[in-house]
């Protein structure tokens, strides 16, 4: 049997328990939500989202598996980098969605542009772009 198999990253994004809410990543990135569920009271247990085609996961915060949310630790531990068309662009309908802005864009003598914001939910993105 021969099969053809993509490798590709789908990073797990830990958010606090009890949230409901995860639009942002709709507004700000145009996400798509491919599948979620949800705990009794409504709030998010695993989401599967996309930005045009690439994947990834907000799961609720694990204590038992020492997984939590960057808000509950007051740190990120990782950098989310977001390739897009128009960086200026993209920071400025994140940061109009709710994020905070880290670091402006600007141009890097390694050939991209890039800046960096703070979703909602503590999450750090490098929003960049090869020039």
């Amino acid at each position: 049997m021969n099969e053809t198999h993509n490798t590709f990253f789908a990073p797990q994004l830990y958010i606090q328990s009890g949230v409901s809410d995860i639009s942002f990543y709709e507004k700000a990135f145009g996400a798509s939500v491919l599948r979620r569920w949800l705990n009794d009271d409504g709030s998010v247990h695993v989401a599967e989202l996309s930005i045009n085609g690439a994947l990834f996961h907000l799961h609720q915060e694990s204590g038992d598996k020492g997984l939590y949310s960057p808000l509950k630790r007051n740190e990120s531990t990782a950098i989310i980098g977001l390739f897009v068309p128009d960086v200026d662009a993209a920071m400025k309908k994140a940061i109009a969605a709710g994020a905070t802005e880290i670091s402006p864009a600007k141009d890097y003598d390694y050939g991209y542009r890039q800046g960096e914001i703070k979703d909602p939910f503590g999450h750090h993105w490098l929003i960049e772009k090869k020039i």
